[in-house]
């Protein structure tokens, strides 16, 4: 049944009839991976490919960009990707004041892979996701892969249907990190990492992207033990009490340690917490200035929760508190006000790092040393960049789809001057090369003689007719031009049409022959 969702109709995802796979007609129109699942043609999606809803307030928290201003971007946008290394060194504020705005719909998959570095190590690593992608990998991994492939996002229509083409890359993506970080294996929350990636860019893009983050922004995250996670939820706390000092005694006072509310915003990156058009313009962010950006967006949500006395009336006890943090109020995940209360937040990427010097000691008084020695954490696009400079190759895009337009008037230009040019290199070729004759297949039957006797100036006289013996002469004195004509050609025939210059296609000549 239909429902009023914050403000708007949406589907009731129980409500939707089912159909079964067997039943679908080869001719029919059915037959797509959200359609083989249980969802027929009549089912709602929104914007960003949720069926009914389902990622909620996705619509109603977006903020609808001007078709204009959209272009705009985007033309900023292609011309900074196409001069990526130079923006980057150069005018890197400017990139953030971008992405900040926000990333257009069109070019976030490649901004996001020239972000993370997943571009430069793609270029680097030529054929290595071909190599994973054809190993069977580790039947351990395989297993608890296959077993989480439909619970990334079931509801949207890349990963709606089981053995769909979008559970097929991204189980391919998850089996090839595996392979390629054996040491590290499969983590359940490495898979909606993944699946955002996906839904913006090919398989092989998304599993360098996918690279980038675990290696550079979220080190350790995903290793055995989650003491990374650990580490951090310990300086998000201390961020707390600067920020909030009042939240983080009432945290302090009931005992609520960070892992408990945390680890899935953290380790998913927010992309199964807030509304969807939230998560892009968080991502947006993320990639560009690294995981300051993910403590910001908790220490956002912990203020507007637990940020003023009245809040904290209505929930006196730990459980109370963790049910408040789990159903966070819509109005604080909306696009706007979240976006505008990351920036305002307090929190650089010195203060992080400050924050996990101090409790790294900590930790070791503890607990001893770590088990996993995570690569150093790289804070934005820019350090990713210096770590791994870039080969000017490296950075250019290669299309997979080409499109032809008009020519332009001066392509026009130019190409008549190239046709001009080969025009007269032709015509002096012809000029400085001898010539040379070639023989005539059609030989002519009647050869003119290269010196033609000259004609004669009276005519010659006509052959003598020579009568045979055996026919008798019954009148003598007719004269001689009465006879009967000779069937043999003349040598005077003969040498005019020797000398004769017109084809043989004439109509005289064809009389004569």
């Amino acid at each position: 049944m239909a429902k009023i969702e914050n403000g708007r109709q949406s589907v009731d995802t129980r409500s939707i009839r089912t159909i079964s796979s067997s039943h679908i007609d080869d001719e029919s129109s059915l037959g797509s991976d959200s359609e083989i699942n249980g969802f027929t043609s009549d089912r709602q999606t929104d914007r960003y490919g949720f069926i009914g809803g389902a990622q909620q307030h996705s619509e109603a928290s977006a903020q609808d960009v001007p078709p204009e201003v959209l272009r705009q971007r985007e033309v900023k946008w292609l011309d900074m990707l196409s001069h990526w290394d130079k923006w980057m060194i150069k005018r890197f504020n400017k990139v953030r004041l971008r992405c900040q705005k926000g990333i257009p719909p069109a070019l976030r998959g490649r901004a996001w892979l020239y972000l993370s570095g997943g571009k430069v190590k793609k270029e680097q690593n030529q054929g290595k996701f071909q190599e994973l992608d054809n190993q069977p990998g580790d039947p351990k991994w395989i297993d608890v892969i296959e077993k989480d492939l439909h619970r990334q996002f079931p509801f949207h229509e890349m990963f709606v249907s089981r053995g769909g083409h979008g559970q097929q890359d991204l189980f391919r993506v998850l089996k090839a990190y595996t392979l390629y970080r054996p040491e590290e294996g499969y983590c359940q929350a490495q898979a909606p990492i993944a699946a955002v990636l996906l839904m913006h860019m090919p398989a092989e893009d998304a599993f360098w992207g996918l690279v980038q983050i675990c290696e550079k922004y979220l080190p350790g995250y995903y290793s055995p033990g989650l003491e990374a996670i650990q580490l951090d939820g310990e300086i998000l706390f201390a961020l707390l009490r600067r920020v909030c000092p009042l939240a983080y005694r009432h945290l302090e006072k009931h005992k609520i340690e960070p892992i408990l509310y945390m680890t899935e915003w953290f380790m998913c990156a927010f992309s199964r917490t807030l509304p969807w058009a939230s998560v892009l313009r968080v991502w947006d962010m993320f990639l560009c200035d690294g995981v300051k950006i993910i403590f910001r967006v908790g220490l956002v949500l912990l203020k507007c929760m637990l940020g003023t006395r009245e809040k904290l009336k209505a929930c006196q006890g730990q459980y109370e508190t963790m049910e408040l943090l789990k159903a966070i109020e819509p109005r604080y995940m909306q696009e706007g006000f979240l976006v505008r209360d990351i920036l305002e937040v307090p929190v650089t990427a010195r203060d992080v790092e400050r924050e996990h010097h101090t409790q790294l000691k900590r930790w070791k008084k503890k607990h001893g040393e770590l088990n996993f020695k995570s690569p150093p954490r790289m804070h934005g696009a820019q350090l990713i960049m210096r770590a791994e400079p870039p080969r000017h190759q490296d950075l250019l895009q290669n299309p997979t789809i080409i499109l032809e337009g008009p020519p332009s008037a001066l392509q026009l230009k130019k190409g008549k001057e190239e046709r001009m040019s080969k025009k007269k290199k032709k015509e002096s070729m012809k000029k400085s090369q001898p010539v040379v004759e070639i023989p005539n297949p059609y030989p002519n039957p009647y050869p003119i003689p290269s010196d033609p006797p000259p004609p004669p100036s009276d005519p010659p006289a006509p052959p003598p007719v020579m009568i045979p013996d055996a026919v008798p002469q019954n009148n003598t004195d007719s004269p001689p031009q009465q006879k009967a004509p000779p069937t043999d050609v003349g040598p005077a025939k003969e040498s005019a049409l020797q000398r004769s210059t017109q084809s043989l296609s004439s109509t005289e000549q064809d009389t004569y022959l």
